[in-house]
């Protein structure tokens, strides 16, 4: 997809942080929006930025983890557009907890959220950019999707399924040749309130943590802005790569796990006991 001009393109999590700064690139290019969030708040908000936006806004508050809603979502953006040529699985959430003392209720809220909302946003929405005759699918993995970092192995697991999920469709895609591809994104640390939404496990504390403050500490480690991944994003989009790193830090973790596959967990153990 060389141009995003009078193309059509559905973000979940658009009610912030990176749904919210792809929507507005998108919309400086020309491209027609179905947005979604489970936070209809931050999603008026979103849609009140792209007033003045010479394209066609739509909204919808959608829970990814309800496979029937995202669905539903997906056959009204086509009745409301006309068709749809992206879909931009971005809505994520983030749990710090040990795989000892991780409560199954965060775990499953989690892995509903990261990894089936993906799953549902692709099934969904394949189907109709086939129909439009060129489509790209868009799943945000992330580094810890590249690498497994203590206390974080739910959302690790989360993002490494993101990964092997879109790696085989977009394999699938190559063999059919049907005008559709997909792209695995994984940003590093992006500045926006993914961490300090996030649900945090007394359980961290066996590993030195501090439950109250671990979000905010998390947090000092991002470096990269919403605005700054949307636009790397977009372009790894345009030049239809397979995986798109987004960040230098994610650009030196990727290294790290290509390097050092074994030996990259000693020095993050060695790390996390300093700085977690």
């Amino acid at each position: 997809m060389k141009s995003f001009t009078e193309k059509v393109a559905a973000i979940t999590g658009a009610g912030s942080g990176m749904g919210r700064t792809l929507a507005l690139a998108l919309a400086r290019r020309g491209c027609h929006l179905a947005l979604s969030d489970v936070n209809e708040i931050g999603l008026a908000e979103t849609a009140a930025l792209l007033r003045e936006a010479r394209v066609k806004v739509t909204t919808q508050r959608v829970d990814v983890a309800d496979r029937e809603a995202i669905f539903a979502w997906a056959d009204q953006v086509v009745r409301d557009h006309g068709r749809v040529n992206l879909i931009f699985n971005n809505a994520g959430v983030g749990l710090g907890a040990t795989v000892e003392g991780m409560r199954l209720e965060d775990f499953e809220w989690l892995m509903n959220i990261n990894f089936w909302g993906v799953v549902h946003g692709t099934r969904a929405f394949l189907p109709h950019l086939k129909a439009a005759g060129e489509g790209h699918v868009v799943n945000t993995s992330s580094v810890f999707g590249l690498i497994g970092i203590p206390s974080q192995s739910a959302y690790n697991a989360a993002k490494f399924a993101v990964r092997g999920f879109t790696e085989s469709l977009r394999q699938e895609l190559d063999i059919l040749r049907c005008g559709v591809s997909a792209t695995s994104v994984h940003p590093g640390g992006i500045k926006t309130n993914i961490a300090r939404a996030g649900r945090i496990d007394p359980s961290i504390a066996a590993l030195g943590g501090d439950p109250n403050n671990a979000n905010l500490k998390f947090e000092k480690n991002f470096i990269t802005t919403a605005e700054v991944a949307a636009e790397t994003i977009l372009r790894g989009v345009q030049k239809d790569k397979r995986r798109v790193l987004v960040g230098p830090d994610a650009h030196f973790i990727d290294l790290m796990a290509r390097l050092l596959p074994s030996l990259y967990q000693r020095l993050t153990v060695a790390v996390t006991r300093k700085h977690i």
